[in-house]
């Protein structure tokens, strides 16, 4: 089967261009699947489709980069894309659902709208109920109380001011207005460029070849070692794309910087898990001594959260002439809110999105607690998944991967930069718009999940899909405990 509709074809080719990659290669790209999946006012399933698309072609890419053939046929089926943009909700662990957002985090009604909250941290649960001056037993009719009483956008500044989540929701216009609007859309939709000018440590850095693969499936990442440096859904979906094709992916966590165990039941295939204070010494060390052997660094906090610890893209390549460093942000690198926390639900309602997808449906604090979509009543609503999260991520690992086939033609080291707020606004602005008539196929995603044992129990999983001729089926390993591993490489 051919390429499905403009949102294949054009949101490939847009993506694709972003990433700097040969136009030509677009056409080894095929599409097939049942319809109507992800269905949305806004071109969710086109986005989904895209950056997978862009995402396996990257990988066959560095495939014949690495072993001198043609760059492998690439197959993109829409159920397993749809499937796994929803693996969180998909996954289960002997049996059971994760319970994946907390009471807290939710839309509630305001004097003069609506706003949104992320608790799913302890931390942020406190620092919200702090900034509302209500006790740390308070539960949702509390918070509900205070908040019916208050303006969005004052609850979002104190909410703010305090550390936490909250975010007032605007239309697409509001948006655009906004000086974090402005900036967002001053950018594309994500950033590839060599980070060694003139004169810079990294300079010169001859191209770094590839060993081949040996035989079976063919592992275009395989004998790369991945530090990652990311939380929640989006960079995880990068390093756990990676993982996938060979790389070998250790993730770190600050010991005082609580995780979902259940989150890293999800992304954490393939990868291995450590925890460094890199405010010790000997956590420090640790690092510097990873850091040393590393190709590729992949960070998800907000920009400038790393800085103290001399992890600037600039810092680390100073100090490993040749690395890819691959950087993701909720809201940009600029603008008045470039240093805020944000994830995927607080970015929806920001940008307008959650304005669009408005509607007749479920109650609106419901709305991310079930398969997503419209509310009630024109109160907000939510996109069928996490859209911006695994969009991303996906194109994070196109990145990684486009620029370390870069580095085998020129040497040197590169940055990525990507924003969950740019990916919306390729969502709203840059795809091509969701065919009104396009409804939910009802499809059986039996097809498109796995079962693994794991020191975790018995999972079922959405496996994964980035494919191309030789690709590998599934991870190598499930994953494990958080932080259960020594910080050294393989």
């Amino acid at each position: 089967m051919g390429q499905r509709g403009s949102g294949g074809r054009d949101g490939t080719e847009q993506a694709w261009r972003a990433l700097g990659g040969d136009p030509a290669l677009t056409g080894r790209i095929s599409y097939g699947g049942p319809p109507g999946l992800l269905p949305a006012r806004l071109p969710v399933m086109p986005l989904a489709r895209a950056t997978v698309a862009v995402c396996a072609l990257a990988a066959a890419e560095l495939a014949a980069r690495r072993d001198g053939g043609p760059v492998p046929a690439v197959r993109v089926e829409d159920g397993a894309v749809a499937t796994a943009f929803l693996s969180e909700r998909r996954l289960r662990i002997d049996g059971r659902t994760p319970d994946t957002f907390a009471p807290l985090s939710r839309f509630w009604r305001t004097a003069d709208g609506w706003v949104r909250t992320h608790a799913n941290y302890p931390h942020h649960r406190a620092r919200l109920l702090r900034a509302l001056d209500l006790p740390a037993t308070a539960g949702v009719p509390e918070v509900g109380t205070v908040l019916a009483g208050r303006r969005a956008e004052e609850i979002e500044e104190t909410v703010h001011a305090a550390g936490g989540l909250a975010v007032a929701a605007r239309s697409p216009e509001e948006w655009a207005a906004h000086p974090q609007g402005v900036a967002v859309a001053a950018h594309p939709l994500l950033t590839l460029e060599a980070l060694d000018g003139p004169g810079t440590p990294g300079a010169g850095t001859p191209p770094r070849p590839l060993p081949p693969t040996a035989g079976g499936a063919t592992l275009p990442a395989a004998g790369l070692r991945v530090l990652d440096l990311t939380r929640v859904i989006a960079g995880p979906v990068a390093t756990r794309t990676l993982a996938l094709l060979g790389a070998d992916v250790l993730r770190i966590d600050a010991p005082q910087l609580p995780e979902s165990q259940d989150a890293h039941s999800d992304t954490g295939f393939g990868k291995r898990s450590t925890a460094l204070d890199l405010g010790s010494r000997a956590g420090r060390a640790a690092f510097e001594e990873l850091l040393a052997g590393a190709d590729v660094v992949v960070s998800g906090y907000r920009p400038g959260a790393l800085d103290r610890f001399g992890l600037t893209p600039e810092a680390l390549a100073a100090r490993r002439p040749g690395l890819v460093v691959a950087r993701l942000s909720a809201w940009g690198d600029d603008g008045p809110w470039a240093g805020r926390r944000g994830f995927d639900s607080l970015v929806q309602v920001a940008t307008g999105i959650a304005a669009v997808e408005a509607g007749p449906g479920a109650d609106a604090e419901d709305a991310h607690r079930s398969s997503g979509g419209a509310t009630r009543g024109g109160t907000p609503g939510a996109l069928p998944a996490q859209a911006l999260d695994h969009g991303t991520g996906y194109l994070l690992a196109a990145a990684v991967l486009r620029a370390l086939t870069e580095r085998t033609r020129t040497g040197g080291s590169f940055l990525a930069t990507l924003a969950l707020a740019r990916t919306a606004r390729w969502l709203t602005h840059g795809l091509a718009p969701a065919d009104p008539a396009d409804g939910d196929a009802g499809y059986d995603p039996a097809p498109h999940l796995g079962e693994t044992d794991s020191p975790l129990g018995r999972l079922r999983h959405a496996l994964p899909p980035v494919t191309f001729d030789g690709s590998p089926a599934t991870w190598a390993s499930p994953p494990g405990h958080l932080s259960a591993d020594a910080p050294v490489w393989r």
